[in-house]
């Protein structure tokens, strides 16, 4: 079988990518790659692989900006949407008013659930959960409530892990909801230890696909359902090597504002999963029922509320809102992608 690597190459190693990879958008990402990469040769390869691992920004880096991001946001974005950080879902066919989108929020949960094939049966239901990039906490708690289990989530954020465990005591939750300071690609957790891994709009963050699904594998206990919800560019047809030049040149602007690294695609996804002998993989496509989200964003963002929410925030806040029409138009382009991919551990 076929595996790939959806990371940049690592400087302590003699790996050096094979050149449909290197001329591949998960190394032109600004966040990686200042330039594209033309290969020709073996011995040009060897020399763009150096090349990319000089100008590639570190881990450490990223997860220092990510973790300043989310303690700037999280309390603008609760103050105006709600503990839910993550889109909606939305029936296509209609247009959804202010009301219902805290409303769609808790549905893009329950869709999720329902295409994992999660049971409701007592019997058979998560009873140890981990949410993977938990944001203030609003998966976990639903999930603590609707199946009476205990969850644990991470996020890098310092911030949102005290607020999260600030609404569990709220709510009563103490005892079945805890959060902590931690990073998806080292999780503070023993093999097996959960029986539903929840990634909810987390991957995109990831400098190290491989090493995410890696990792969301080994904490999963045998027979556990994963399920990750992420954003993506589209899938490359058979007879293509890369993505446009003017598509990498928008993700590269929208990496910018959001600190994304590297992003993948949704057939990505699947090649990790299967390379790591997961059964009853399986994907979607969602783009078209979280699209109502983003222009509810930016109405959002110009109410009095929503201005002074984000001037009282900080510039990287800032940033990330005005890059939301960046993923109107890539939507539109057909280049971004919402994509919910699931997966279970054999047992």
């Amino acid at each position: 079988m076929r595996t790939i690597n959806l990371c940049p190459p690592n400087p302590t190693t003699h790996y050096h990518p094979k050149p449909q990879l290197l001329s591949s958008p998960l190394f032109r990402c600004r966040r990686y790659h200042s330039k594209p990469v033309t290969v020709v040769t073996r011995a040009r390869v060897q020399e763009e692989a150096a090349v990319v691992m000089e100008t590639t920004r570190t881990r450490d880096e990223l997860k220092k900006g990510i973790a300043e991001l989310y303690d700037e946001s999280s309390g603008v974005w609760e103050d105006i949407w709600g503990d839910h950080m993550h889109h909606g879902f939305y029936d296509a066919s209609k247009t959804a008013s202010l009301s219902q989108h805290r409303e769609a929020q808790i549905r893009m949960i329950e869709e999720a659930l329902s295409f994992a094939a999660i049971s409701d049966d007592p019997s058979k239901r998560p009873k140890q959960i981990v949410d993977v990039g938990c944001g203030i906490g609003g998966s976990s708690r639903y999930l603590a409530k609707k199946y009476e289990a205990k969850t644990q989530g991470i996020t890098l954020s310092p911030f949102q892990a005290e607020r999260a465990q600030a609404l569990a005591k709220a709510e009563g939750l103490v005892d079945k909801a805890s959060f902590q300071v931690a990073d998806a690609l080292e999780q503070p957790f023993a093999d097996g230890q959960f029986d539903l891994v929840w990634s909810m709009e987390s991957g995109e963050h990831m400098p190290d696909k491989r090493k995410f699904v890696t990792e969301l594998a080994r904490v999963a206990a045998p027979g556990a359902t994963i399920i990750i919800v992420t954003w993506c560019h589209r899938d490359l047809s058979p007879s293509e090597k890369s993505l446009r030049p003017d598509e990498i040149q928008l993700l590269n602007k929208i990496c910018d504002a959001y600190y994304l690294p590297a992003w993948c695609s949704t057939a990505d996804y699947v090649q990790l999963l299967e390379s790591l002998s997961l059964q009853d993989i399986k994907s979607a496509d969602w783009s078209e029922y979280v699209a109502p989200f983003w222009p509810a964003v930016i109405r959002s963002a110009l109410t009095w509320k929503g201005l002074t929410s984000l001037l009282r925030s900080g510039w990287k806040t800032i940033k990330g809102a005005m890059a939301m029409p960046l993923m109107i138009e890539g939507y539109k382009k057909d280049l971004i992608r919402f994509a919910i991919i699931t997966c279970r551990k054999p047992e």
